[in-house]
């Protein structure tokens, strides 16, 4: 349900080196610490996605939105929805209605700013915002055709509760779309995007921030110690998913998860 925000405190940081030094997803403060980062970071969070993912971070969301290959009154509820950039794809590639989800209110903020492309009508109500928790969806069973979070997962403290609400609030035939960061299978890639990930892009992008949440330490981190491509999808197929695919992009970088509610 609707949490209360966490204001971004400068003398104490979300993510500390201390508080990184162990895996960040066993820590039992991890929700509040990931809304406290997100909120410090909101402002600068589009423009730090764009620069360090080479501008693919939008051609991921365009891909995600093609493999969930949208039916005709599809109705999609965008989890840990951001600055709404899925969402709003979602909404550009033919949803007839739109929900983004965020747990941190300043990201909510900034999705509310943004329209839809020309193509659409950038007055309609087709795209909604709600403040929530993934593992607790204010929302009624069945109620969506496709459910989606984009680098999110691996920020939800318990994911296994989270894949259970996503099953619930589905409708028979639903997909879930999961795009999430991997670690690339071929080896020269892998210590390349490793370097990257780990010493270039931390200091350009909080210089780039300004942050000191520690938020650009966390990312590296927490895509070290997440969920390998097979425990992810074992865990959708623990949650009661099926015919689960797995499209890598960008040399593994990244890699999107579409399974269907049977």
């Amino acid at each position: 349900m609707s949490q209360t925000a966490i204001e971004p405190e400068r003398s104490s940081p979300a993510w500390s080196r201390d508080a990184l030094a162990e895996n960040p997803h066993a820590r039992d403060d991890k929700a509040q610490r990931v809304q406290s980062m997100f909120a410090s970071i909101a402002h600068s969070y589009d423009l730090n996605n764009r620069v360090h993912s080479f501008g693919r971070d939008q051609a991921w969301r365009r891909a995600a939105v093609r493999l969930a290959r949208l039916g005709e009154g599809d109705e999609v509820l965008d989890v840990a929805c951001g600055t709404g950039d899925l969402t709003r794809a979602f909404a550009d590639g033919g949803a007839s209605r739109c929900v983004g989800l965020d747990f941190t209110p300043q990201m909510l903020d900034i999705a509310r700013t943004k329209r839809l492309a020309p193509k659409r009508d950038a007055g309609s109500e087709m795209i909604s915002y709600v403040q929530g928790d993934a593992k607790s969806l204010p929302f009624d069973d069945a109620s969506f055709d496709v459910v989606s979070i984009a680098f999110g997962i691996r920020n939800v403290d318990q994911p296994p509760k989270a894949f259970a609400e996503f099953f619930r609030v589905l409708r028979d035939g639903g997909r879930l779309v999961v795009l999430e960061f991997s670690q690339p299978r071929f080896r020269p890639i892998a210590w390349a995007n490793s370097f990257y990930t780990s010493v270039i892009m931390p200091r350009t992008a909080t210089l780039i921030s300004r942050d000191t949440s520690g938020a650009y330490r966390y990312l590296p981190r927490s895509i070290d110690t997440f969920l390998s491509r097979q425990e992810m999808i074992d865990a959708v197929l623990d949650a009661g998913f099926a015919d689960v695919r797995v499209k890598p992009m960008t040399f593994g970088v990244c890699c999107c998860y579409v399974c269907t509610r049977r």
